[in-house]
């Protein structure tokens, strides 16, 4: 493998077959000059990916390999991940197909590990037929998280909106449960690193909704707000991070308040999500915060609905390659920098 200088490097897991995630794939990469900035690696099958290139209608051609040593810049590179045929029936909930895409996504996230590629990139997965004795996920962060062994944050990113989540995939009569100072200090400091050295914000301002309606109105209802958020947030506040809060969740992006700040960090998954999805869906991604590698993720599902009748709009997938090109290089700059204390502190 011609190991590149600028070209990125980009590993593509190829998501649930019978959904949309190939199609947004391979129209992003019918654009030729993609690949002058990013050399992409689909981890799937080549044969299959003729199959659905075919179906789709698409110009483009591919470089099938068995191994990462024989990528070629350039190219849209294609790692035969399995060699056995894939029964693709667009729209079908199939835990046969569920376990070629987990095949997929396992196989990048080690060539991630191993730095044989420099970003990850994850179509869409159905969290229901990948799951197995082998895999037990429900979802990509909570497999990165211990495959790297570090605390992942969901981060989803749209323009200057960024959200993130305290709690991400619990059920929502156990958030409660989950909340304390270790975990919110934990998180907003993810958030805050992750500003400032893959968002390149040098002095990052940080929001927190409230759990309960308007923030437990001063304990009225709820004491969680009043006990464990406003406590954890004034001793962070204290230690020299910008973080604010809690906030009454109902009316802060409604009312542009969201606007002030850096980052919001919601306390569970649809209090963040709704309002970030109703603003930015189609264009919004989920980047994995918190991890020493790079991936992010389109923001939207496998769309099983639409899936195979080629009107997949590619729009999440390009934002998601651009982010992580983006994170890519201002990570690298921001070690450059951080190797000399002077330079940056004149920043």
């Amino acid at each position: 493998m011609v190991k590149k200088s600028e070209n990125i490097i980009v590993g593509i897991s190829i998501g649930d077959l019978n959904g949309i995630g190939s199609e947004v794939v391979l129209k992003t990469f019918e654009d030729s000059r993609l690949l002058e900035l990013c050399t992409p690696v689909i981890f799937a099958n080549v044969k299959i990916m003729s199959f659905l290139k075919k179906a789709y209608e698409l110009n483009l051609n591919f470089h099938g390999i068995d191994k990462l040593e024989q990528l070629v810049e350039g190219k849209i590179n294609v790692l035969n991940v399995w060699k056995e045929h894939v029964n693709i029936q667009f729209g079908t909930n199939d835990n046969e197909v569920g376990k070629f895409a987990i095949k997929s996504f396992v196989t990048a996230t080690a060539a991630l590990k191993e730095d044989n590629i420099d970003v990850l990139i994850t179509a869409p997965i159905n969290k229901y037929n990948i799951q197995s004795d082998e895999f037990k996920f429900p979802g990509h962060t909570d497999y990165l998280a211990k495959e790297f062994n570090e605390n992942a944050l969901m981060f989803m990113i749209h323009e200057d909106l960024r959200v993130g989540l305290l709690t991400d995939h619990v059920p929502v009569n156990e958030v409660a449960k989950h909340l304390n100072e270790k975990l919110i200090a934990s998180k907003v400091q993810i958030v805050n690193t992750t500003l400032k050295q893959d968002f390149r914000i040098e002095k990052p301002k940080i929001a927190v909704l409230g759990l309960n309606p308007h923030a437990g109105d001063n304990g009225v209802i709820g004491k969680e707000d009043e006990e464990i958020i406003k406590p954890a947030l004034k001793k962070i506040y204290d230690s020299g991070i910008l973080v604010f809060g809690p906030f009454s969740a109902d009316s802060f992006f409604g009312s542009n308040q969201y606007k002030q700040y850096d980052a919001v960090l919601a306390v569970y998954h649809d209090q963040g999500l709704i309002p970030f999805k109703t603003m930015s869906f189609g264009n919004g991604v989920n980047y994995t915060a918190g991890l020493s590698k790079i991936r992010t993720s389109p923001d939207h599902g496998t769309a099983f609905d639409i899936a195979g009748k080629g009107i997949a709009d590619a729009d999440s997938f390009k934002e998601a390659l651009y982010l992580a090109m983006d994170v890519f290089k201002n990570r690298n700059e921001y070690k450059e920098l951080t190797k000399n204390p002077l330079i940056l502190s004149k920043r």
